[in-house]
């Protein structure tokens, strides 16, 4: 069966409203005909790679390779979970959680985005919750880290509400010109842990390379 040798098929995360988990092909579909259909306002520019500056089409075709390149490339010194959001089995959006070295570090990286229509709802401060419980709670992280625009208002909220701190800028460039990112970071210490229900980590503990 896929699960045993993909056992991460299994991880499933689930809030109050909210199961996170890696899609079927056809959910991947799913998700990516969400991404085409908009993530973000017009003139918005929430993300380093300007991946929504694509056509719908291309957009979708890209959120699809991104999830399968994460898959691809696993290793337990250098991965990147991606797992859809589901609201009563329908997705609205995806997130990411990250390492490298995670058995030194003790560090991840967060990322995700909603489908427009899901916007406003709370749902981007709940799945972020639940990628913290897996990390901190599940995993033994000792930090969450996050790099956001200093324009994207929605991100910067939530991660302020969920007790991240300023940890300095990044300078990059974005359409040839220079942007300026908060680099910020939320601790064991300061995080805050919310119910959420973890169902198949075991037996892909050791994917992620901390234990």
């Amino acid at each position: 069966m896929l699960t045993d040798h993909w056992p991460l098929r299994r991880l499933c995360l689930t809030t109050d409203r909210l199961v996170l988990r890696q899609p079927t092909e056809e959910e991947l579909a799913l998700v990516a005909d969400l991404a085409a259909s908009g993530v973000h306002l017009p003139g918005e520019r929430p993300f380093l790679t300007p991946w929504t500056d694509l056509a719908p089409a291309e957009r979708a075709l890209w959120v699809m390779q991104q999830h399968w390149a994460s898959r691809g490339s696993w290793a337990p010194d250098d991965w990147s979970l991606g797992l859809a959001v589901f609201r009563d089995e329908i997705p609205v959006g995806q997130v990411y959680l990250g390492a490298r070295q995670f058995a030194v570090l003790r560090e991840v990286r967060t990322s995700s985005w909603l489908g427009l229509a899901h916007h406003g709802q709370g749902y981007g401060t709940e799945a972020r919750t639940a990628l913290l419980h897996l990390a901190f709670a599940e995993l033994g992280a000792e930090a969450a880290l996050s790099e956001v625009f200093q324009d994207n208002h929605g991100s910067q909220a939530v991660s302020r509400k969920l007790g991240y701190r300023p940890d300095g800028i990044s300078r990059d460039v974005l359409h040839g010109e220079p942007v300026i990112s908060d680099r910020l970071r939320l601790t064991r210490a300061d995080w805050q842990g919310h119910a959420v229900q973890v169902e198949g980590l075991e037996q892909c503990r050791s994917f992620f390379g901390g234990q």
